[in-house]
């Protein structure tokens, strides 16, 4: 697997396209620009009194009716997925989006005429790293009433699965697949917008649609259908003639792909999920997914990635119960001085030349609980800096080549605080940090412990290693 992280990416130059709104019908000319590292994505209303700046955000959506739109301080845009997707799967990160209007252009009502326009244009890399967001364990979202269910796993990649089923004969269920985002543009992109008649005519009725022309959206016949509505519409979209083809769809267009309705659906959740605000590494699975609950989903993406970022900030170490610990409590055994009831260090989970990560599981036989606070279990907190020590000295005993021949002493412990308790059931994380260069055996080591995401114990440590033998 390569681990050389990929950098930052733009355009080379400035694309410019005009269309027309699906909904709106309001012509559009788009300017997809260069911009710095770390910028992202940013839409620029460049019609409106000093041009706002709308942040392609989540938590910007206001509407997802007939798209995603995005609104701050009363400017907006709309059906803004499209153009995200091919962003995301050309991994194009930084791009300034200039529009003239309220609605992003439907184009052929898919991604691929943005992205043949990048390819055109070419894509430079920039000096900064690309920072992916890999989502650390199963997020779920689900809503009943729409029968949606979306889940993301960890995977160190990015990867998309969507199963659509609208009760149809003519669709049925349908299911699309994305193992690698190079695929995207070949086998996603291409893939257009869709509707039922029925819903055709709501929109026709209702005057939403006022830019489309059936060349840039699939009409799915779900209903016997007579000549004179075939007549009506040919006329309303100045066609010669418009006929239900054997396949159940309008004859305006031919399916690029059997279950293009499918890998659309898959389209417009890359775009919609672009608004997490990062690159995401991960495997997600959606049933019956729409822009409502992308949306959603992209929030609780959005929730997870504060929460990891504060974790990240604060130093807390995350631990995985099912990955194999760097040492075992075999291991541990040969290298500390020490055995039950007093061996406080179950397994090392990370080490480097300056930290380390144990683990201590709390439970309630240790011999302890039995005249400590009986009634309420609690752990000494002379036992937690003990912990803390133990697992430091795996740190300093690691630079030795016979650990089993040295031993470990305290010689100093200075600002220890005790934040919460420690309870059977607990599992204690621990992380030593050297504060000083070892010098003469002797180490100068910032412990922090926690209980899940809770700092229960900190202090400051000094020690040394003496050989015994």
């Amino acid at each position: 697997m390569n681990n050389i992280t990929p950098k930052q990416t733009t355009l080379q130059s400035t694309i410019e396209l005009s269309g027309v709104g699906l909904h709106t019908g309001a012509s559009v000319k788009l300017k997809l620009n260069p911009a710095a590292e770390n910028h992202g994505y940013k839409f620029r209303r460049v019609d409106l009194p000093n041009m706002p700046i709308i942040e392609a955000d989540c938590d910007l959506v206001t509407d997802t009716s007939r798209g995603t739109t995005l609104e701050k301080n009363g400017a907006s845009v709309s059906t803004i997925e499209h153009v995200m997707a091919a962003l995301v799967g050309m991994e194009v990160d930084n791009v300034l989006i200039d529009i003239d209007g309220p609605e992003m252009p439907i184009m052929d009502g898919s991604s691929e005429p943005f992205i043949k326009a990048i390819e055109a244009t070419g894509i430079v890399e920039q000096e900064a790293d690309r920072e992916y967001f890999e989502i650390p364990y199963n997020i779920h979202y689900t809503n009943d009433e729409n029968k949606v269910e979306i889940i993301a796993m960890p995977v160190n990649d990015y990867r998309i699965t969507v199963m659509v089923d609208y009760n149809s004969p003519i669709l049925g269920s349908q299911h699309a697949a994305l193992t690698s985002m190079a695929d995207f543009k070949k086998e996603i992109a291409p893939c257009r917008t869709f509707c039922f008649l029925h819903e055709l005519e709501f929109l026709l009725n209702n005057n939403l649609i006022k830019g489309g022309d059936l060349n840039n959206a699939i009409v799915v016949v779900d209903r016997e259908v007579e000549q004179d509505e075939l007549n009506r519409l040919a006329k309303v979209f100045n066609k010669p003639t418009v006929e239900v083809t054997k396949n159940g769809i309008l004859n305006t267009l031919d399916l690029r792909f059997q279950n293009e309705p499918a890998r659309h659906k898959l389209l417009d959740m890359v775009g919609d999920l672009a608004l997490c605000g990062m690159p995401l590494k991960g495997q997600i699975m959606a049933a019956r997914p729409g822009h409502a609950a992308n949306v959603a989903f992209a929030k609780k993406i959005k929730q997870v990635m504060k929460k990891e970022l504060k974790r990240k900030q604060e130093g807390v170490p995350n631990y995985n119960p099912n990955e194999k610990p760097l040492y075992t409590t075999k291991d541990i055994i040969k290298m500390l001085p020490h055995a039950h009831p007093f061996l406080l260090v179950d397994k090392i989970i990370d080490k480097d030349e300056r930290s380390v990560v144990g683990i201590k599981n709390i439970t309630y036989d240790q011999p302890f609980f039995s005249g400590h606070f009986p009634g309420d279990p609690i752990m000494p907190g002379v036992l937690q800096l003990e912990a803390m020590a133990q697992a430091g000295g795996i740190l300093i005993l690691s630079t030795v080549d016979d650990p089993e021949n040295y031993g470990t002493y305290f010689l100093k412990i200075e600002n220890a605080k005790f934040k919460d308790k420690v309870v059977p059931g607990d599992t204690l994380i621990m992380k030593l940090e050297l504060i000083e260069p070892v010098r003469r055996g002797i180490c100068v080591m910032r412990g922090r412990a926690w209980v899940g995401e809770k700092l229960v114990c900190e202090a400051e440590m000094m020690a040394q290693i003496i050989k015994i033998a």
